[in-house]
Parts: C-alpha cells; sequence; structure tokens
C-alpha cells in the first residue's frame, strides 16, 4: 500500500497519471464541528496504480494534484462528487475538469436513484465493501491498516464501475443523457455559498414581503457568521430560529426570552445585539423596496389530478427506460409543466423531452391517456373524434 507523504512523491504519481485516460478520486475528511469540510486524506487510482496523499503532513504541496486535476485529458472519476470537489474548490479556486461522477451515470443505466458506492460495487464487481471504518476519526494520526484499507478500496473499486457503466453509456448513446449534469459540478460556482442567497436553502416559506426581507438578512448574517467562526450553520443559530426571528422580529434583549428557539439570556449576548440591528434596520425599509413573495399560481394546481397523471407517467417513463425518476423531470418541473405548457424546464428539452415532456404536455392537453396493462403502466393515444 502506497501512501504519499511528500511532494516529490506526489508529483511522480500525478505525472505518471497524467498518461492515462481517467484517474479515480475519492477524499476523507471532517465537517461536524466546522463549516468548511477538513481534507484528511486523498485517494487516488490509474488502472494501474493506487495511492494514498497525506494532506495533513506539514510541509507537503498539493500543487501536483491540482495540476492534474486540470488536465483535460485525463477524466477525473468520482462517485458522489459534490463534497469531494467543494474540497478541492475551497483549496485550489477550480473544480477539477473533466469529471464524471459514477452515481450520477448510474442513475441513467438502470442501477436507480443516488445509489451509494458500496452497493454499486456489489451489483457491479460481487465485492462487498467492508464499511465499518467509514465514520472513524479520519484526522487521528497514525491511520489503521483497517482504515487505510477501506480508503484505498474506494478508488480501486471505482475503476472497475467507471469502465462497466462507461462501456453501458456508450451502447445505449446515453452520455449526453448527463452531459449538463456533469457539468454542474464542475462549475466552480456552484461550490461558492455566497451570504446573500443563503436564505434560499431554507424550506420554510414566510407570506409576508417584510418576513421575506428579514429571512434573507438574518439569512445572510448567519452564512456570514458561520464562515467566519468555521463552524456548522446550526451552531450560529438553527433553521427554525431564522424563521421564527423572521416572523417575531425581536428588538431588545427581553424579547428574546419569548422565543422557543433560543435559551434563557441569549437576549444578552453579542449575536442577540447583532440580530436585533438586523431587525431594526428591514422595519425601516420602504415598502414598495421589500421584496415580492411569489403568488400562488391561477389554474390548475400542481399537486392536483394533472399532476398526479404526470407523476405516474414519469414513473412508467423511468421503469421502461431503466432512469433515475429524478435525472429524467424533477418535481417543480412536473409542477411548471402543469402550469405553464411552455415552462422553461430540463423536462422540455432536449431527450428528457423526448422520453417524457411531449407525452406529459399530451396528457394535459388531453390527447394522451394512461393504460394499465399486465407489463405495466403505458401511454395510449386518445381519438379526440366523436362519431354522430
Amino acid at each position: 500500500m502506497k501512501i504519499i507523504t511528500s511532494t516529490k512523491d506526489l508529483a511522480n504519481f500525478c505525472n505518471a497519471a497524467k498518461t492515462f485516460d481517467f484517474v479515480t478520486v475519492d477524499t476523507e475528511f471532517l465537517r461536524e464541528t466546522t463549516y468548511w469540510p477538513i481534507l484528511c486524506l486523498v485517494q487516488m487510482a490509474t488502472p494501474e496504480d493506487a495511492v494514498i496523499v497525506d494532506p495533513m503532513v506539514e510541509d507537503i504541496d498539493l500543487t501536483p494534484m491540482f495540476d492534474l486535476f486540470q488536465d483535460k485529458s485525463v477524466v477525473k472519476v468520482f462517485h458522489a462528487a459534490k463534497q469531494d470537489i467543494e474540497i478541492f474548490v475551497k483549496l485550489s479556486g477550480n473544480a477539477p475538469q473533466p469529471v464524471f461522477d459514477t452515481q450520477v451515470a448510474a442513475a441513467v443505466c438502470g442501477f436507480g436513484d443516488s445509489i451509494s458506492y458500496d452497493n454499486l460495487v456489489r451489483q457491479i464487481t460481487g465485492t462487498q465493501v467492508d464499511k465499518s471504518s467509514r465514520f472513524t476519526n479520519w484526522s487521528h494520526r497514525p491511520l489503521t491498516d483497517k482504515q487505510l484499507t477501506y480508503a484505498l478500496g474506494d478508488v480501486t473499486h471505482l475503476r472497475d464501475c467507471y469502465t462497466h457503466i462507461l462501456e453501458q453509456l456508450e451502447k445505449k448513446n446515453r452520455l449526453p443523457w448527463i452531459e449538463a449534469e456533469l457539468a454542474a459540478l464542475m462549475d466552480r460556482h456552484n461550490y461558492l455559498v455566497q451570504p446573500e442567497d443563503a436564505w434560499k436553502r431554507l424550506k420554510m416559506k414566510v407570506n409576508r414581503p417584510r418576513d421575506l426581507a428579514m429571512m434573507k438578512e438574518l439569512a445572510a448574517w448567519r452564512e456570514r457568521k458561520a464562515q467566519q467562526q468555521d463552524v456548522p450553520r446550526g451552531r450560529v443559530v438553527k433553521d427554525d430560529a431564522i424563521y421564527e426571528l423572521a416572523q417575531q422580529q425581536p428588538t431588545s434583549p427581553k424579547a428574546f426570552d419569548r422565543l422557543r428557539s433560543f435559551s434563557k439570556g441569549f437576549g444578552r449576548s453579542s449575536s442577540a445585539d447583532e440580530i436585533i440591528k438586523i431587525v431594526t434596520q428591514v422595519q425601516k425599509i420602504d415598502k414598495d423596496d421589500l421584496p415580492k413573495v411569489p403568488r400562488k399560481p391561477n389554474g390548475p394546481s400542481p399537486k392536483g389530478a394533472i399532476g398526479d397523471l404526470l407523476r405516474v407517467l414519469l414513473k412508467a417513463v423511468s421503469e421502461s427506460e431503466g432512469v433515475a425518476p429524478r435525472i429524467i423531470a424533477s418535481s417543480d418541473d412536473i409542477d411548471q409543466i402543469v402550469l405553464d405548457s411552455n415552462a422553461d424546464v430540463p423536462a422540455l428539452s432536449g431527450w428528457r423531452r423526448d422520453v417524457f415532456g411531449d407525452k406529459a404536455l399530451a396528457i394535459k392537453n388531453g390527447k394522451l391517456a394512461l393504460g394499465a396493462t399486465p407489463e405495466g403502466i403505458v401511454p395510449i393515444k386518445v381519438d379526440l373524434e366523436v362519431n354522430d
């Protein structure tokens, strides 16, 4: 087992890796108590070699690895790549190019939605991955042989998964089906969380413009504070606390004692003082300058019968094509199609329109029906002509 602890050895491996078509990559990191992930290990494998890089070794320079990640002649293969790539964007400023994600690709090859790495390995290679080391402390040194074996397996089995899935994609001509998802993974801007956009992560909804303005400002404040202190967002204030603050809008330390989301005495903290200043500022915003709360759409409800029919169609198409439903159309896509036949959504463009979008519009417009057969749900063309 090769463990790289020097810049020279890392450069030698990365230079050798540039002679191959692909390199598989994985990381081990910690994030339970921090905002930014702490990189503990990087595992990489070419078709002929596999190594573990220890980034926690003093004086090691990861530049050779980042140079490899920008070499467009070598595909960087991940499984569930987002968190790994986020780390590399934070450390180097760039996302690896080009990227292939076996979890994304597996979703259009009949393996289901968001398949785990160990399940994918088992289905493709028949190997049972030992998961007992997954949640160990990867920052502790020395690492055990069991940890190292587990970590290396994350990239050695991935080689077989990649070649198998790539063959399936090429055979079925489905590489274009995942181009958008892979492009999004390679866009560094998708990993840079701007405090001004932090409110979009919140699932709670408000009905008044001033409450929405309050939520936006409070979410941005929390994001900046979490980044500055390098702590999880929930350590600053939790999501439900943001929602309560936006509605109750406390303007004095004592007002926090009446809020369920805060412990007694929080009103005397520096954070409470900052929140009060935000509340006061938002309360002064002119009514005409407040953000608009989206109105409830007119027409058929996206959650009504038409939406239900389209969701049944999606399930039927998914089973027929061997593609995870989420890859074909999101729930929001279906909602938008119900409201607008010309909605600007992925499900109404490209290959998704061919396999699902056109049928969805035909059902919505009464030109197609769904029938139950022994083989499953199938679309049936509707004859709109009426004979006297």
